[in-house]
Parts: C-alpha cells; sequence; structure tokens
C-alpha cells in the first residue's frame, strides 16, 4: 500500500476533481488514462507529452511499472520516479489503473464493489476512496499530543482564518 503523506493525497482528490471537471479521460490512452490523469496532476506535463514519453517504454503503465528500473535516466524513468516520490508503488500503480485494490475498494462509500477501469465516474470513486483512506492512514500515525499541542499554540481566530 501507498505511504500515506499529504502530496499523495492532494494529488489523488485534484486528479478526482479534473475528471469530475471534464479532463480529457481515454483508458486506452497513456496520457489519459487513470495513471495518465494523475501524472498530469504531479507532474504538470499534458496528456500529450506524457504519451509521448509512455512510448520510450513497451506496454501499458502497469508493465511499465513492474518494469521500472530505479537507475534508469529514461524519461518514462522520471514518470515513475515522480509517482514513486509521492508515496505509490508498482503495485498500487498497477491497482490504480485497473481499480483492484482491496482496501481502497472496501472504503468506498456503500462499501465494497468492483469497479470498471474504464468508466470515468468509477475511477474518480477510485480517486476519492483512496485519498481518504491515506488521510485516515495519515491522521492514525500522527501523535495526539502532536495535534493537541500544535492546536494550544494557534489562536481560534487564526485557526479559522487560514
Amino acid at each position: 500500500m501507498a505511504t500515506p503523506g499529504m502530496v499523495l493525497i492532494d494529488a489523488l482528490r485534484k486528479t478526482a476533481s479534473n475528471l469530475r471537471s471534464g479532463a480529457y479521460y481515454a483508458w486506452g490512452h497513456h496520457g489519459g488514462c487513470n495513471c495518465g490523469n494523475l501524472l498530469q496532476v504531479v507532474t504538470q506535463l499534458s496528456k500529450e507529452e506524457i504519451l509521448q514519453y509512455a512510448h520510450t517504454g513497451v506496454g501499458e503503465w502497469t508493465e511499465i511499472a513492474e518494469e521500472y528500473c530505479s537507475v534508469t535516466s529514461v524519461p518514462l524513468g522520471l514518470m515513475m520516479t515522480k509517482l514513486q516520490e509521492i508515496g505509490l508503488t508498482p503495485t498500487d500503480i498497477h491497482n490504480i489503473e485497473y481499480l483492484e485494490d482491496r482496501d481502497v475498494l472496501n472504503a468506498l462509500p456503500g462499501g465494497f464493489r468492483w469497479l470498471k477501469r474504464n468508466q470515468r465516474e468509477d475511477v474518480i470513486l477510485y480517486f476519492e476512496a483512496f485519498a481518504n483512506l491515506l488521510e485516515e492512514k495519515l491522521l492514525q500515525q500522527v501523535p495526539v499530543e502532536a495535534l493537541l499541542k500544535e492546536s494550544m499554540n494557534t489562536p481560534v481566530q487564526e485557526a479559522f482564518t487560514t
């Protein structure tokens, strides 16, 4: 499972928001599929640039993730590095593309169900559930004392204006 972190959580939510707002989506397009849309958020590259980089490797994102070598200097390696830097593993990348992570599916509103990898609404649900799951895990890692200390040092008025 991915390493919980705010950058990853924000990227998943931004990707879901972009898709909900009508961002280009085509499961068979490296730059416009599930991982392609996430990469657009993470790298600030266009779908066309991502497609160009993806064609430096062989296969779909799941195969590219499995073949990734952290030593390579190929542009595709840079994209895989960006995904790993925000906390994803090759297994996570596979699961994002196929909407298969059981923990994420169990966290869906209404409970577990299978989603279709090439359905925009299912992808949005998956990204949002994944973000929520990671946020819960992240909050579990934060000691309660640190939260209390931080809240004690922040004036109430300031907390509501920032």
